[in-house]
């Protein structure tokens, strides 16, 4: 479907770097990385918005680097959905048809099968300024989709929504893919969302491209340590390792793989369970340790922990923090299992 090959292009003091990947025909494939990674320069490069300064883009095995926006067949969707304000949700729809000059009655029946499939047909006849949030997005979507692109591209889609509506927009997605079958390609920062969509995830990373792959192996086995910290591995450990032990500021830490000589290990916030009384689990490492810091996170709490001079992060919930009465300088019981850990 979609080949992307060693694409760059500086953009004042902003570079994307020889980016390679490939979108697979039917696939939702996310990219993933946080604000200023350059997703959405890469998104318009696809689309013909702006041309890459050395690289390819490839579109069924047709060069389409220098090809205009309007002969790529793409749909590209805006993070700020970009309706126009003065036509109607149904004229907004029809709008790319119209154009295509297909004719009247053919434009009707697709602009009411699309609104059926995205649960709009009964805001058809509204403008986008009385719409919600959510209700702009299906509209966006529904926009590109009528148009049957080999392609969808989506900036940040769910950004500017708020969480429970994200969260049903979502789901409504994976919905939309199955029914429709679409191809996309979806830029975000949201775990949640690659998690949830992708069939496939890529981390971008300052203008990088670093780790592509299913979204279990990419969450699961980061290609390095700046890979794991975004992705959540905030407990990095340095010591020396000698075979499935880690060895480190005296402290004795059980590998889930043999290594030896100097390594580093990550562990996740969440994988790391507290008590206040020894643990009795199949975990193998376990540790008594000091409360440095408590923050409250709303649903959650992270505890910085100490043990032997090593720093942790933990999350536990705020009814577990008042129900072991946890604050500063008490003394707790931390465990992880030696598969929660990733070995770089």
């Amino acid at each position: 479907m979609l080949r992307v090959e060693n694409i760059s292009k500086n953009w004042g003091e902003f570079k994307l770097h020889d980016i390679t990947f490939e979108v697979k025909n039917r696939e939702y494939l996310i990219i993933l990385g946080p604000s200023g990674a350059g997703k959405t320069l890469l998104l318009e490069l696809i689309a013909g918005i702006f041309v890459p300064d050395s690289g390819r883009i490839f579109m069924n095995g047709n060069d389409i680097t220098f090809l205009p926006p309007e002969k790529r067949k793409l749909a590209y969707i805006p993070q700020n959905y970009a309706l126009f304000p003065h036509m109607k949700v149904y004229d907004n729809i029809a709008y790319g048809l119209k154009l295509k000059k297909i004719p009247k009655n053919e434009i009707d029946k697709k602009v009411k099968e699309i609104g059926e499939i995205l649960g709009i047909s009964h805001l058809l006849h509204r403008k986008p300024k009385t719409l919600s949030g959510g209700e702009a997005q299906r509209v966006a979507i529904a926009r590109a989709l009528v148009l049957e692109p080999k392609l969808l591209l989506l900036d940040e889609p769910f950004a500017n929504l708020d969480i429970q509506t994200r969260s049903k927009l979502i789901q409504e997605m994976k919905y939309w893919h199955k029914e429709l079958n679409f191809t996309a390609l979806h830029v975000t920062h949201s775990f949640e969302e690659a998690v949830s969509l992708g069939d496939r995830v890529g981390v971008m990373l300052n203008g990088k491209l670093i780790q592509t792959g299913e979204v279990r192996e990419v969450f699961g086995r980061p290609k390095n340590e700046e890979v794991a910290k975004f992705l959540g591995f905030e407990n990095i450990i340095e010591g020396i390792g000698e075979g499935r032990v880690l060895k480190t500021n005296g402290i004795l830490i059980e590998l889930p793989i043999e290594v030896k000589g100097k390594v580093r290990i990550g562990i996740r916030p969440e994988d790391i369970i507290i008590s206040s009384e020894p643990i009795k689990s199949s975990a193998r490492n376990e540790f008594k340790a000091k409360v440095l810091a408590v923050e409250d996170l709303g649903s959650l709490v992270r505890l910085t922990l100490d043990i032997g001079g090593i720093e942790l992060r933990a999350f536990i919930t705020r009814s577990s923090l008042l129900e072991m009465e946890i604050k500063e300088d008490k003394e707790v019981y931390l465990s992880f299992k030696a598969t929660a850990i990733h070995v770089f």
